[in-house]
């Protein structure tokens, strides 16, 4: 497949989509794939208003309004694709968008993957027009399928889940048009490196109960004060804690363990989380789509917490009804349910299983694959 071109076009409204499409760019760069595999943010080419609207606002909304945004989410999930309201808002994209349809049209890419459902409306539509050449697929990065991912003249879709297969089809979807995949993680999750490596990387004991404490790219929520009562209510119990990019957070967690001698690894961003994945017995996680994927890729049990409204609500429902993760409200809850669980290895260790069952660490290769298939099936019929 030499010469073919791939490009990927993802949204940063969370950090999942952006890390979903950077994980089928890493599979293509270490397989040695011949294709060109590139990948863009559709929202660096759209006007600022566009941007903000489906970044800033969305954050803002999940983080301090997420009432007014679970209501938006039901409502436009109900919402006909033909009513008025989305056909001006199709109409304003379209034309806050046009800088990225003449990118994609520059490219030149014989498919376009999208792991968002913003570029993904634009350039079906455009596909659909005739304006665009290229095929446009779609990655959906959450165990439940929102209405919106769903367009006309997209040429297939890559499913977390064979519920989420099912609800496409129940949208008009093609069966030969569905592939399910899971969600794409980075190569070194097909890895599962070592416990002992990398407890020993971390200063910690890989015999001795380990939680992960993981708050999200952007380190969201109070993860000092969740770890200082975890850690003091179990003095058998050391923990790892991802603060993403919060730096305030890392220096509050890097004084927290000096309370705590040999049993608080903090951390910031990592490209390695796999990493310390594999140093725990349990990670404690909101439920997006992305971060989970990961951590049944490492055949890791999840207790969930701090679920957005919405998608990340069903993921966590998809979670509990595989016996794969337990859901804590509050810190008393969090509190018991991380002690219960690492009191009961066997029911710690079938979670364990569940979940390894529910991995596709290589999903990105079957995209990739599926893909490439279709490019080569075209040029042999023209």
């Amino acid at each position: 497949m030499a010469g073919k071109k791939i490009l990927l076009l993802s949204v940063p409204a969370g950090a999942g989509h952006t890390r979903v499409a950077e994980a089928i760019h890493a599979w293509a760069g270490a397989s040695g794939m011949q294709a060109d595999v590139s990948h863009l943010d559709a929202t660096a080419f759209a006007t600022r208003r566009l941007r903000r609207v489906y970044t800033d606002l969305y954050l803002f909304l999940v983080r301090r309004m997420p009432g007014l945004w679970s209501a938006i989410y039901r409502w436009t999930n109900r919402e006909r694709a033909d009513g008025w309201i989305d056909r001006l808002r199709r109409r304003i994209e379209a034309r806050d968008s046009r800088p990225l349809v003449e990118e994609v049209a520059r490219r030149d890419p014989d498919i376009v993957v999208c792991t968002h459902f913003l570029p993904a409306e634009i350039l079906a539509r455009e596909a659909g027009s005739g304006r665009l050449r290229c095929r446009v697929w779609v990655q959906v990065t959450d165990f439940d399928l929102h209405r919106m991912w769903v367009h006309p003249h997209v040429a297939g879709y890559f499913a977390a889940s064979e519920e989420v297969a099912f609800q496409l089809r129940r949208h008009g979807v093609p069966e030969q048009a569905i592939h399910v995949t899971g969600i794409p993680v980075m190569p070194g999750f097909a890895d599962r490196p070592g416990r002992i490596e990398c407890a020993h990387a971390l200063g910690l004991d890989p015999w001795v109960s380990t939680v992960l404490l993981m708050g999200g790219g952007a380190g969201l929520g109070d993860l000092s004060g969740v770890a200082r009562r975890l850690l003091e209510a179990d003095s058998g119990l050391q923990m790892i804690v991802l603060a993403g990019r919060n730096a305030a957070q890392l220096v509050a967690l890097r004084q927290l363990a000096a309370d705590f001698p040999g049993r608080l690894a903090p951390r910031g961003y990592t490209g390695k989380v796999e990493r310390l994945m594999a140093c725990a017995d349990l990670a404690i996680t909101k439920p997006g789509g992305s971060t989970t994927a990961e951590c049944l890729a490492m055949g890791l049990p999840m207790i969930v917490n701090s679920a957005i409204p919405g998608q990340e609500e069903c993921n966590a429902n998809f979670l509990l009804e595989h016996g794969v993760a337990l859901k804590a409200a509050d810190l008393p809850a969090l509190e018991y349910r991380v002690r219960s669980l690492l009191a009961s290895p066997i029911r710690l260790k079938a979670m364990r299983a569940r979940a390894r069952e529910l991995g596709r660490p290589r999903a990105a290769m079957q995209v990739l694959a599926a893909v490439l298939q279709q490019v080569e099936s075209h040029d042999a019929h023209h």
